[in-house]
């Protein structure tokens, strides 16, 4: 159901170098790529991620309440995406760990202060 997720970065190489080591843990790619866009998926018919400049010239803030969830295969991958994503410099927003009986999260912020998590479902 969903197409793509884009997040805005103002400093789009920052970005992107965090990205191209964090997504390829989940084994994504560079899709497609100019200054001021890049979006990373597994396949060219699989959701994609992308980072952009404001298109209206306007810094780039961080949505309230916004959070995308990565999948992962299992609680092994979710520990080590989280570890890299911290190791990249993303900020801790809760280590990886169980959340309930069937959940298994960590969450983090990127390098611009987006919020994400890595999931699975133990």
């Amino acid at each position: 159901m969903i197409g793509y997720v884009t997040l805005g970065t103002n400093d789009i190489e920052k970005a992107s170098k965090f990205y191209d080591e964090l997504l390829a843990e989940l084994g994504a790619t560079r899709f497609m790529d100019n200054e001021q866009f890049i979006a990373w998926s597994v396949g060219p018919t699989s959701p994609m991620i992308s980072v952009t400049k404001p298109n209206d010239g306007n810094p780039s803030t961080v949505g309230n309440g916004v959070m995308i969830g990565l999948a992962a295969t299992g609680p092994a991958q979710v520990d080590a995406i989280y570890n890299k994503a911290i190791v990249l410099g993303a900020k801790d927003e809760g280590p990886a760990g169980p959340r309930g009986d069937k959940f298994y999260a960590g969450y983090f912020r990127d390098v611009d202060g987006n919020k994400l998590n890595v999931f699975c479902m133990i």
